[in-house]
């Protein structure tokens, strides 16, 4: 292919994304669903004109800067504050039991389908679907109400970290026989992973803060690269490093005390938040953009007329949502739509499946059930969005004065419900 041509195919795809990104916030239309049908149109262009693109190899390594970056966004969004202790505390335990729960309860479904397939291989396969799309849910829940909103970019970015975790943890430690060796392989690695990532981290930042210069970006790049590289080489939980660098970052008034947290001074970190922030917001969007339009490139259109594929989707989505229903019922009681409608699954479903090494990879999981429950869970989500804000503005466009202000407190922010004051909660 032209160099020049090439180039040019590159910077449409990003424009594209740029606006498909805008009109989704006005619409509540993923762009993710865009992206990947881009992808689908590209590979039929492609084929039309004969050429075979040669730039799949460079997959795993943008893949490797994809997932530091999302880790890192995700920690930098956590803020530890006592005020939002509840909305932690609720939206951790619905993340990590919705990850368990799905995980398990899926892989017993895909096993009853391919029952050649090990336990072990069937969660490293579904575990990439059980995961919600923090890359999806923050930029779409932007006009909801603060705890919503809150609670839901909170799951999100936990289901991303603890997600990505297990994911590694296991593929790392496959090796090992026996469930009770392998969950002492991992409890073993994680340990020493957080104590080096705590040192380490603290170290990094002194250091950084300490820098002056203009030209940090390939600096700060570099570093987190860095990180991850030395901590594969030495078999840690290399993305535990990056999280808590990113934690430690974010929230060094709270996880730190006495000396350590004095030698840390304010002004500099808040300076190297706002940095690191902006490097990982354009990275992401950069590696979300190619990874959705490759993904849907790949994708084998002929896999979609398979009953199986369609049997195994649908099953998948009426086990995750059945049980999100149940696990928001216990643990948030109240105020539960439409969050019990958005989990999208996007980007880190993409990435983890990619990454899936070629001993544990099946043949007969066909592709095309990612592509459907990435697709139905996005449509359902943009739909619960969609009526959510109808009913906002219905609520506010049938009051007036007081009233309208107290409904915009109250039942304006609940969704086939009655009225809760959430703020208050």
């Amino acid at each position: 292919m032209n160099a020049y041509l090439f180039l040019i195919g590159l910077c449409l795809v990003i424009i594209l994304s740029f606006f498909t990104g805008i009109l989704s916030k006005k619409t509540n239309v993923p762009s993710v669903l865009v992206l990947i049908f881009l992808g689908v149109g590209l590979s039929r262009l492609l084929e039309y004109f004969k050429i075979v693109p040669d730039f799949y190899n460079s997959l795993e390594i943008l893949g490797i800067v994809g997932l530091i970056m999302i880790v890192l966004e995700a920690a930098l969004d956590l803020e530890l504050k006592k005020e939002n202790w509840p909305i932690i505390w609720k939206s951790f335990t619905i993340a990590a039991l919705s990850l368990a729960l799905t995980s398990v309860s899926l892989s017993f479904i895909l096993l009853y389908f391919m029952p050649d397939m090990l336990f072990l291989e069937a969660i490293v396969y579904v575990l990439p679907l059980s995961i919600m799309s923090s890359a999806i849910v923050i930029p779409s829940v932007v006009n909801m109400s603060k705890y919503k909103k809150e609670f839901l970019i909170y799951e999100g970015t936990f289901s991303d970290i603890l997600g990505i975790m297990v994911f590694y943890m296991i593929v790392e430690n496959i090796d090992v026989e026996g469930m009770r060796q392998l969950s002492v392989a991992i409890g073993g690695n994680l340990f020493l992973t957080i104590f080096i990532s705590a040192t380490l981290s603290y170290v990094l930042l002194y250091v950084i803060q300490n820098i002056r210069g203009e030209a940090k970006f390939f600096l700060f790049l570099a570093v987190l690269v860095l990180l991850y590289s030395v901590g594969k080489l030495f078999h840690l939980s290399s993305l535990v490093i990056i999280l808590m660098f990113g934690l430690l970052l974010r929230n060094h008034k709270v996880l730190l005390f006495w000396k350590l947290e004095e030698w840390l001074r304010d002004e500099r970190m808040d300076s190297l938040f706002d940095q690191f922030k902006m490097i990982t917001v354009e990275t992401s969007f950069l590696v979300r953009t190619f990874f959705f339009v490759v993904f849907g490139m790949t994708l084998p259109i002929a896999s979609l007329i398979s009953w199986n594929v369609w049997v195994i989707s649908i099953l998948f989505l009426i086990v995750t949502y059945v049980l999100r229903f149940g696990l928001f019922f216990v643990v948030e009681r109240k105020s539960i739509m439409p969050q019990v409608l958005i989990t999208p699954r996007g980007l880190i479903s993409i990435l983890l499946f990619f990454a899936i090494p070629e001993e544990l990879k099946v043949k007969g999981f066909e592709n095309g059930v990612l592509f459907v429950v990435i697709l139905v869970t996005s449509i359902i989500m943009a739909w619960a969005l969609i009526a959510y804000r109808k009913q906002r503005e219905e609520l506010d466009g049938g009051d007036s004065g007081s009233q309208k202000e107290d409904h915009a407190k109250s039942s304006a922010d609940e969704f086939v419900e009655l009225p809760i004051d959430e703020d208050k909660n």
